[in-house]
């Protein structure tokens, strides 16, 4: 199967899927009741995917939902973000955009507010509207060599010009079992759109299957396996490192099954849920900070090949420095600040080039001779003396 054949397989069968209900292509999910009543029938019963990660949105948060098919992961997104907030889908389907479509309104009126909306695209490319290249090409249809060109051209200036998704616009993207389907020389493409949508300190809450095994080709030609998220997943590992790739940091595994979904021919296929974050990019600036790792682990290695032993102070870019006061990390370090503040204009470079310990002194200041009686440090008992 070439990817033109695979992106068929897909349609295909999702074409049928708004139809009529696919059990093969859903994993039993566990989802927060109270978010239920609001959503049709209709909607609810053409659930497809292997998790939720609408758990992880908050309110008021922008949400992009990749593959968001009849529109149930983006409804109770809606409640979670509520009228602050605002959810977008986005789908390729058009049988499964006009049942979220057609669906909206009811919801809206159930939830005494409307911030959801449904668009048409590729999720491997959500610059590209394809409603409204659809309109282009309605006017200017392809009959030969020299309008197919024309038209790529103009799909590239809807691209810069009419985005479907903007850049640095989107607070989470999430997705539900749906980046497996994309076929893999797009994959790449697919996770860097990811990135440049999300404004910086956004993250990324994907629910996909994976494999513990690469997928041999022979299966990755069938299109019943692939069109039924099987042999395009990811591997496990190859899962991870796609985001990192890509440009994310502070991945986690928020969520994976113990038991596998799916085994073929020996190789398991379960869901897992990853979220990752977006920001670390940016100049290194030095203002005397130091951070102490806490622990469990007697060291730890960072995305950007931070090697820190657990209890010593360690001297930080004042970038590095607020990434670990933010989630996922702030709870396993201590910070230190400078006695004397550096005000970012006056910082000098940093240089990253490795890590160093950093000296008491450096934070407190080189002549810092205070002399001071003993601090309440205890619990309280004996009268508060330690």
């Amino acid at each position: 199967m070439n990817a033109t054949s695979k992106e068929k397989a897909v349609k295909q069968r999702y074409r049928a899927a708004a139809a009529a209900p696919e059990a093969a292509l859903c994993c039993p999910i566990d989802y927060d009741t109270r978010f239920l009543d609001a959503i049709p029938p209709e909607v609810i019963e053409k659930d497809n995917g292997c998790g939720d990660p609408s758990r992880y949105v908050r309110s008021g948060e922008t949400v992009l939902d990749l593959g968001s098919g009849a529109g149930k992961i983006c409804f109770i997104a809606a409640q979670v973000v509520g009228p602050q907030g605002k959810v977008i889908g986005v789908d390729m389907t058009d049988e499964m955009l006009a049942i979220a479509r057609r669906n909206a309104p009811l919801v809206a009126e159930r939830l005494g507010f409307s911030n959801v909306e449904f668009r048409k695209g590729r999720i491997q490319d959500l610059a590209l509207d394809l409603e409204l290249l659809d309109s282009d090409l309605q006017k200017h249809p392809i009959t030969d060599a020299a309008s197919f060109l024309a038209a790529d051209e103009r799909a590239e200036e809807l691209r810069l010009r009419q985005p479907l998704v903007g850049s640095d616009t989107i607070d989470v993207v999430i997705s539900n079992c749906v980046l497996n389907l994309v076929e893999p020389k797009s994959k790449r493409q697919l996770f860097h759109e990811i990135f440049r949508v999300l404004r910086n300190g956004g993250r990324a809450v994907i629910s996909d299957i994976v494999s513990d095994e690469d997928i041999p080709e022979r299966l990755q030609d069938d299109p019943e396996l692939w069109s039924g998220c099987i042999s395009g997943a990811f591997t496990e590992e190859g899962f991870l490192s796609a985001f990192a790739e890509a440009g994310f940091y502070g991945l986690q595994i928020l969520k994976r099954d113990d038991r596998p979904w799916r085994t073929v021919e020996g190789i398991e296929f379960r869901s897992v849920t990853v979220q990752a974050f977006k920001g670390k990019q940016g100049p290194c600036y030095e203002r005397n900070q130091a951070v102490i790792y806490l622990g469990p682990f007697k060291e730890v290695l960072d995305d950007d090949n931070h090697r820190m032993e657990r209890g010593r102070r360690y001297a930080v870019c004042d970038k590095t420095y607020q990434l670990y006061k933010k989630e996922p990390y702030k709870s396993h370090f201590a910070f230190l600040d400078p006695l004397a503040e550096v005000a970012l204009e006056h910082a000098k470079p940093f240089d990253c080039s490795g890590m160093r310990l950093r000296h008491p002194k450096e934070t407190k200041g080189q002549n810092y001779k205070l002399t001071t009686e003993s601090s309440r440090c205890c619990d309280g008992g004996n009268g508060g003396s330690c």
